[in-house]
């Protein structure tokens, strides 16, 4: 547990506190050059990985973009957008469909408890495998689908992932859960995030040297937010066009 987590853990959260947070929370587009301190980057990645995922495969991985050169060469791939060029810290959220395998080795290997209960190790061994293994060209995903079909005629059952198109879906859902822990963390230490969807995705990749079947979400702009750099006063939709109550 990190220094911070650790004088965290003493304060109560109230609703209060966390509404203040989320509502703090702008995305900024200047910054000023002041840094991230490595520890407040650490503590708040530390936060973003506990955010909930499906079974608990954490399908993310993150790139720290601190050296100034490389931000430099981002700020083109980024349209020339403010906060990349004007953010101390880029984070490039990552997620991966394609960590599923080592992530079942891994639970079992690192389980928090001197045995790993039974039903546990079928469910990594097993079932896990059978779910998320979508097999050469994705013909693995295709039979799924057909077998799904007939036994879903008279039970209900988890149908997806079961191509390599759902596999990315479900990736990108749990990353970006992260995402959302990582900025509300920036934002208690006091730094804000622009999440930057808006970006060339090859040379993203020619620059960064991202993992073929890695799925660049967002790149995260973290820093200290100039005075001008939130452009706009919020707008949300009414709740009502939103939300249907049953």
């Amino acid at each position: 547990m990190s220094r911070f987590a650790a004088e965290s853990s003493c304060l109560p959260a109230t609703p209060d506190a966390l509404r203040a947070l989320i509502e703090q929370r702008r995305a900024v587009r200047r910054f000023l050059e002041e840094p991230v301190p490595d520890a407040v980057l650490r503590d708040c990645l530390e936060q973003a990985v506990l955010a909930p995922n499906a079974c608990n495969l954490q399908p993310w991985s993150f790139q720290v973009i601190r050296d100034a050169e490389l931000r430099r060469r981002l700020g083109p791939v980024c349209l020339g957008q403010n906060a990349a060029r004007t953010a101390p810290v880029l984070i490039a959220v990552l997620a991966r469909p394609d960590t599923w395998r080592e992530s079942c080795a891994a639970v079992l290997d690192q389980w928090p408890e001197p045995q790993v209960p039974e039903k546990v190790r079928h469910f990594y061994e097993r079932t896990a495998p059978f779910q998320y293994n979508q097999g050469t060209f994705g013909l693995r995903g295709l039979f799924k689908r057909a077998l799904y079909g007939v036994v879903g005629l008279r039970r209900a059952l988890m149908r997806q992932p079961n191509s390599h198109a759902e596999m990315r879906l479900w990736a990108v859902k749990s990353t970006a859960l992260a995402a959302q822990n990582l900025m509300l963390a920036l934002q208690s230490h006091g730094y804000a995030t622009c999440p930057l969807e808006g970006f060339d995705e090859v040379r993203l990749r020619q620059v960064l040297q991202i993992p073929r079947r890695a799925v660049p979400i967002m790149l995260l702009a973290a820093g200290r937010a100039a005075d001008n750099g939130v452009y706009n006063p919020r707008l949300r939709f009414p709740l009502e066009e939103r939300v249907s109550w049953h």
